[in-house]
């Protein structure tokens, strides 16, 4: 893999620009498992496609049991998914004793072969590319096999979807420096984290934010006694936070219910939380929902309880159905959205009496909700399919001169 690295992709002959639509490609670990990933690609893969550009999702492998995204019958773009089903993993080469193991070396051999395979099958869907073809990699683990294939004549984009501070806590920090280092552009989500890459001595780094999934027509009239959440239950969504922040509140508001839309493994757990916590009666475990603009319309308040985020859909979403948001603010993404005390009100990361005392003065405010919901809506339209869309365009042409 070392030897693809080789040749800089930033040091090759770029095309000229296209007079008509280009061939866009999007790779990712999956083309559909459940969560922001794939949303965001959809989303935009069908945004590009309605400008006439001709997309195609890559995903390495199949999604994991349990998390498959099930795909609409009429896509307006191509997918393939290039193993049937995970390659073998292995384990970091740690001194002589691993270097002389013959089984891991003969697994490390296989799984190497078989990139080298699948690679050869991205080359080849790469080759039918126009000029002025675009690939965007949305994770940077994908780009491991994207960097084996031949991608002569293509601009060549990198994303990270989470935090800077998200992703320095990981192996892809190191994986990031790597592999992106030499793609025509490096985007983050946020300026601000793109000031802390280029800081890690990366010269190619800018920022593209997400765009706003939907704007509904029928905004939340905010009446109605709810606060809700959205979002997988998972130990990074910090649920337990907000069951634990809810126990606070819930008692000077009887009246009032927290719906939890989403499903996880952390279900059950959760459910025993809120029992012990006495929250019990006062919590909706309402699944996985198929109209989030619904569920939003039918609440009060939003809140969003991560422990990292990246540049999150959901409190969008809120805004834009003009319900205000309370959020802990554990990522640049997440105070680049919400404005705290304008549209919204933030929490320091993982302090539960503050976000309980936020959704307490919302709570009791209608007037303070109405305004700031109405000043939500009207802010979250900076990022309008139409604003980002045409960023997107911009960025094509330039890196391409």
């Amino acid at each position: 893999m070392e030897a693809s690295m080789n040749k800089p992709y930033a040091n090759r002959p770029q095309p000229a620009g296209p007079a008509g639509p280009r061939d866009i490609f999007f790779v990712s670990n999956s083309v559909n498992e459940m969560g922001g990933i794939t949303s965001w690609s959809h989303q935009m893969a069908r945004l590009f496609s309605e400008q006439g550009h001709r997309v195609h999702i890559i995903g390495i492998v199949p999604p994991p049991e349990g998390r498959v995204h099930e795909l609409a019958a009429d896509l307006p773009f191509a997918t393939t998914t290039l193993y049937s089903e995970h390659p073998p993993s292995v384990r970091p080469v740690r001194g002589l004793k691993d270097k002389l193991n013959v089984a891991e070396r003969r697994r490390r051999a296989a799984r190497e072969a078989g990139m080298h395979e699948q690679a050869a099958k991205m080359s080849a869907l790469f080759r039918q590319a126009r000029p002025g073809g675009v690939v965007i990699v949305t994770q940077v683990w994908a780009m491991e096999w994207v960097a084996l294939a031949d991608t002569a004549g293509l601009t060549m984009i990198g994303m990270s979807h989470e935090s800077f501070d998200t992703c320095r806590k990981s192996s892809r920090f190191g994986r990031v420096k790597r592999f992106y280092k030499d793609v025509d552009r490096m985007l983050t989500l946020t300026r601000e984290d793109a000031d802390r890459w280029i800081r890690q001595r990366m010269d190619n780094v800018g920022f593209m934010p997400n765009p706003l999934p939907f704007f509904p027509d029928v905004p939340s009239d905010r009446s109605a006694k709810c606060v809700v959440s959205i979002g997988r239950l998972h130990e990074e969504k910090g649920v337990d936070l907000l069951l634990e922040a809810w126990a606070r509140v819930a008692p000077q508001h009887p009246d009032w219910t927290l719906r939890i839309y989403g499903s996880g493994e952390e279900e059950e757990e959760l459910r025993k939380l809120a029992a012990e916590l006495g929250v019990a009666t006062s919590v909706r475990w309402m699944g996985r929902t198929g109209d989030v603009p619904g569920a939003l319309r039918e609440s009060a308040v939003f809140a969003l309880s991560s422990r990292g985020e990246g540049f999150p859909l959901a409190p969008m979403e809120a805004m834009a159905t003009a319900v205000p948001c309370v959020a802990f603010d554990v990522a640049p993404g997440v105070h680049e959205i919400i404005t705290d005390g304008e549209d919204g009100l933030l929490a320091p990361p993982g302090n539960i009496t503050e976000f309980a005392r936020h959704l307490d003065t919302l709570i009791s405010d209608k007037e303070l909700r109405d305004t700031m919901g109405e000043a939500a809506r009207e802010n979250i339209q900076r990022f309008s399919t139409e604003e980002i869309v045409g960023r997107w365009e911009s960025l094509f042409a330039l890196v391409e001169r």
